[in-house]
């Protein structure tokens, strides 16, 4: 992954007595892609499935109505909602493509 962004760890928010949070990038393909308005992000969430809420409350309906049809990837392997989150995680939406060579 070449293009990967590096960050330098954990996403503090500076109010007093607030959490920390891990932020992780958030790579848009294809509907999810358009759906959103942006290829790429970096989203609150200590495990994939709130990175993918974060992402929902924050591009909406359409964005929501793709993500089921979506295999969702963390660093290039197949993720499970629940896979927890290190610093330098990256989570993939990739939707259903079709296409090719018709003979």
């Amino acid at each position: 992954m070449g293009n990967r962004i590096r960050r330098s760890g954990w996403g503090v928010r500076d109010r007093p007595g607030s959490i920390a949070c891990l932020m992780a990038v958030l790579r848009l393909f294809a509907a999810a892609r358009t759906a959103a308005g942006a290829a790429r992000d970096v989203l609150p969430g200590d495990t994939v499935a709130d990175v993918l809420d974060a992402a929902v409350e924050r591009y909406g309906p359409e964005f929501a109505a793709v993500l089921p049809t979506c295999a969702i990837w963390l660093n290039g392997e197949p993720a499970v909602a629940t896979a927890a989150l290190g610093p330098d995680d990256e989570v993939g939406v990739l939707p259903p493509v079709s296409g090719g060579c018709a003979r």
